[in-house]
């Protein structure tokens, strides 16, 4: 199962690189090109929230067939896997809420800056135009 974590922290972290390329001023060259390839790349990254849904369920399944560990009838040993597994839990789903968040978060913004050409374009056209 670690693959598929490692999987979905790369793919958020190419969301935040691409997000963050998107966002910074300065890249007016780069960022048309930038544009064209985040566009193409939108389409693959979609399966990540199919793929976010099921590793939630994985989690939720994982938490429900857990066995209780009451403080009596545990051992420290068997009480501290109880909560290295309750820790691994809690990091695997903030994971995946900031992969679903970065990947709206690009589409928006890749959105919006498409719009956003599209607009000055039509500025020009209608300066020339004059």
């Amino acid at each position: 199962m670690a693959l598929e974590w490692v999987v979905l922290g790369y793919a958020a972290g190419a969301e935040v690189i691409m997000l963050l390329l998107l966002t910074l001023p300065g890249l007016d060259r780069l960022r048309k090109g930038l544009i064209t390839v985040t566009r193409n790349l939108l389409k693959p990254f979609l399966s990540i929230v199919p793929f976010c849904l099921f590793l939630l369920m994985d989690i939720y399944w994982k938490y429900e067939t857990r066995p209780s560990c009451e403080e009596q009838s545990c051992t420290p040993s068997e009480h501290l896997r109880h909560q290295k597994s309750i820790m691994k839990s809690q990091r695997n789903a903030l994971l995946i809420a900031a992969a679903l968040v970065f990947y709206w978060l690009l589409y928006s913004v890749t959105n919006l800056v498409v719009r956003l050409e599209q607009l000055n374009q039509r500025v020009e056209k209608l300066k020339n135009q004059d």
